[in-house]
């Protein structure tokens, strides 16, 4: 099949459609949720901050599973995905533990009965070979009873950064779109393997409650998606621009 390639002149002016696209987004949801204009800040600092943002699951591993059929797993990455096109817009580097649905196990291992701990491992390893590094793990959360919803942060202990994040995080997502959630981050224990072992600032937002009917309907919509991930990548920015 011929393959058509696009001159230089046109990718920079699909480039430049990108950006007044993302810019517009930015104004509608900071307009709609009274959001006040950011100033302008300097790219040297944020240059200088790498973004690992960690799409939890994925592969064999769906996580949570919502009783509509939601996969935790897709709603992740999905989240991940819209966070880390805001951050390269405006100029701060990124990395994806993972961009599609798999586990991150080697296959060139004996990975059975280790596919989970081994996947673990790979996304640790990514964080600690970014010394400038922020590690922002994408999660959703489950319970057997169903009233519970509202987004919630867990911090490393490992790193005094990463409770500032998580605070930052938090609170942003209470003020501008969750009024009634009065969750409190929380610092993680060994039952959270990622935050209790990295050393580099890190963070597992627990985005909302798949066990709750009408959070998840809300989750699994685009403009939720694109409201949450707004605000998760003006806390990261935030984080960015306080020199974290």
């Amino acid at each position: 099949m011929k393959q058509t390639l696009i001159s230089f002149p046109l990718r920079f002016l699909l480039f430049l459609l990108m950006l007044a696209v993302v810019a517009a987004a930015f104004s509608f949801i900071a307009l709609r949720y009274g959001i006040p204009p950011r100033p302008a800040q300097s790219t040297s600092t944020r240059g200088n901050v790498t973004v690992i943002l960690d799409a939890g699951h994925g592969g064999e591993d769906g996580g949570a599973v919502s009783a509509s059929g939601l996969y935790e797993k897709d709603l992740n990455l999905a989240i991940a995905q819209r966070v880390k096109s805001l951050l390269e817009a405006n100029g701060v580097n990124v990395i994806m533990t993972r961009e599609t649905d798999i586990l991150l196990y080697d296959r060139n291992v004996d990975y059975h009965g280790r596919k989970k701990a081994l996947d673990l491992a790979a996304r640790q390893k990514i964080g600690e070979e970014t010394p400038d590094g922020i590690f922002i793990s994408i999660h959703m959360n489950a319970y057997p009873k169903s009233q519970y919803r509202g987004l919630q942060v867990w911090y490393s202990p490992n790193h005094a950064a990463s409770r500032a994040l998580a605070d930052t995080v938090q609170s942003t997502v209470r003020e501008h779109l969750q009024p009634e959630n009065d969750r409190k981050i929380k610092r993680a224990t060994s039952s959270i393997y990622l935050l209790h072992h990295l050393t580099v600032p890190a963070i597992l937002i627990e985005c909302g409650f798949l066990s709750n009917p009408e959070e998840t309907e809300l989750l699994g919509s685009e403009e939720y998606q694109q409201t949450l991930s707004f605000l998760i990548f003006l806390s990261i920015m935030d984080a960015c621009d306080g020199g974290i």
